[in-house]
């Protein structure tokens, strides 16, 4: 059954997942292109993960800080409905992937405090959507997907010109709460419906459905 909340399952690194994130009625998928994290998979079995899905899902490109090549090689490699910018690009960058590939761009921005805010309203004609996530730690090697949330208050009654996703620590305990605070319509879950970093949990990912 198809939730009114879109949700995009982050991190997927094999069918089985693909799979599940199909039958419990999420909208997007992420393919984890970021070489240090535990969810990163190879251009082959992205292809491979991308053609399984097909058009029962939207594919998602998440990628930080790469040049035209790499990108290139992803593009031309797997088929591809958004790219993912969970970098420190800025928004002419945001601009001309864009236009490079002719695929909406989602852009990733981390918040910790209110003045963290000052940043949507940069990126919000540039990108296609935003996804709000928590800062990372400086002691942190990943840009996102460390399972922490911000004080979700600062974006309640904050009002957004482009459509977003909030992401940040979410799981089937705490999404409707994020949610009633936030306003979100869409939300981004990876370790929150994992059993191990990269191996998604069926069950939690049914009980998150369930709850929104």
């Amino acid at each position: 059954m198809q939730s009114k909340v879109s949700v995009k399952i982050c991190g997927i690194t094999n069918t089985e997942d693909m799979d599940a994130t199909i039958r419990y009625g999420t909208h997007y998928a992420g393919l984890m292109f970021f070489e240090k994290s535990p969810r990163f998979i190879d251009l082959n079995l992205a292809r491979k993960l991308s053609l399984h899905a097909g058009n029962k899902i939207k594919k998602v490109a998440v990628t930080v800080n790469l040049n035209n090549q790499s990108l290139d090689e992803i593009v031309n490699k797997v088929p591809l409905d958004f790219i993912q910018l969970h970098g420190e690009e800025n928004p002419k960058r945001v601009r001309e992937i864009k236009v490079r590939y002719d695929l909406p761009v989602i852009k990733a921005i981390g918040i910790s405090e209110a003045d963290d805010l000052d940043l949507i309203s940069h990126f919000e004609n540039a990108a296609d959507q935003l996804l709000i996530d928590a800062k990372s730690p400086a002691s942190s090697i990943l840009p996102g997907g460390n399972g922490l949330n911000f004080d979700w208050k600062l974006l309640k009654d904050f009002q957004f010109s482009c459509p977003w996703l909030l992401a940040g620590g979410l799981n089937s305990e705490n999404a409707a709460e994020a949610i009633a605070i936030t306003g979100a319509t869409q939300l981004d879950l990876s370790s929150g419906v994992e059993k191990a970093p990269g191996l998604k949990d069926e069950d939690k990912i049914s009980l998150l459905m369930s709850s929104i």
